[in-house]
């Protein structure tokens, strides 16, 4: 058993709390030490797991456009690029795959008659 600062002993019922205090201490570290370690096991995962996603090269393409027209804006998002045109009174949206560069579709926005 354990003592005070004194020189008394401790009674049996003190000594008793703080073994059970010592125990809840000994569980509660232990618990948050394996949760800390989950966290930091699946953080390092998905690092891992995103590094070669992506392209592993940069990529150059080029797209033609019509004579006279100009880019208005560009866009990104769900795997997509979205550039918007604007040639004369009509707009065009056209959607390339952000992975391969390569034409994914085409919108054509025309004033109504």
């Amino acid at each position: 058993m354990s003592q005070a600062s004194g020189d008394k002993p401790l009674d049996p019922g003190a000594a008793q709390v703080i073994d059970k205090a010592r125990r809840l201490m000994v569980i509660a570290s232990l618990t948050t030490f394996i949760a800390l370690a989950a966290v930091l096991g699946v953080i390092g995962y998905r690092v891992s797991q995103t590094v070669g996603s992506g392209p592993s090269t940069a990529m150059d393409a080029a797209a033609l456009v019509p004579s006279g027209a100009k880019v208005v804006s560009t866009a990104i998002g769900e795997g997509r690029i979205a550039v918007t045109i604007e040639a004369g009174a009509a707009q065009e949206v056209r959607l390339f795959d952000l992975r391969t560069l390569q034409p994914a579709g085409r919108i054509r926005l025309t004033p109504k008659p």
